[in-house]
């Protein structure tokens, strides 16, 4: 078992509760781990191997630019899309963190995280 870290994916989207929120959008970022065998693309060294982060990269950037009340939507949709696109991925954690969020002090960001393991096939 291996892993792969893909960190600091810088998004604009428009999730939110409040009017404001979707209307003109926010900073996020995005960060996803995920477990996978490695032993074989290292030894094969071919890209089909292994768990294409490019890939990663485009779903997160897809699912961002789908709006949302709720942040944990949002990280349930990149887990459901890794699981369904990749099926080298036995395990797969994602961070999605709103910058400056608009809660009445001076935060930084807040973020959820949220994790999830393959099923297993019947």
């Amino acid at each position: 078992m291996g892993t792969i870290k893909v960190e600091n994916i810088r998004v604009f989207a428009n999730h939110g509760c409040l009017k404001e929120e979707t209307k003109i959008g926010s900073d996020y970022r995005v960060d996803l781990e995920v477990k996978a065998n490695l032993q074989i693309s290292a030894n094969t060294d071919l890209l089909q191997n292994t768990v294409d982060y490019v890939i990663l990269n485009k779903i997160v950037r897809e699912e961002m630019a789908q709006p949302s009340y709720l942040l944990e939507t949002v990280a349930k949709r990149i887990l459901k899309r890794i699981f369904k696109e990749d099926t080298l991925v036995k395990k797969a954690t994602v961070w999605v963190s709103k910058i400056n969020p608009p809660i009445g002090g001076d935060v930084e960001m807040v973020t959820i995280k949220m994790q999830e393991k393959r099923k297993k096939q019947k």
